[in-house]
């Protein structure tokens, strides 16, 4: 762990790319909850 270079330790403590990565891991549960199951809209009308 001690070769851990400057550019990897500022995007592990980079709030701004943690948040980035949440919100595209959040779209792409959206996308398989929503897209994956298929009778969420027939289930609804």
């Amino acid at each position: 762990m001690k070769r851990i270079s400057p550019r990897m330790r500022f995007r592990m403590n980079n709030p701004f790319l943690q948040f980035f990565k949440f919100i595209i891991l959040s779209v792409k549960i959206m996308v398989i909850v929503a897209g994956g199951h298929g009778g969420t809209r027939e289930s609804k009308s």
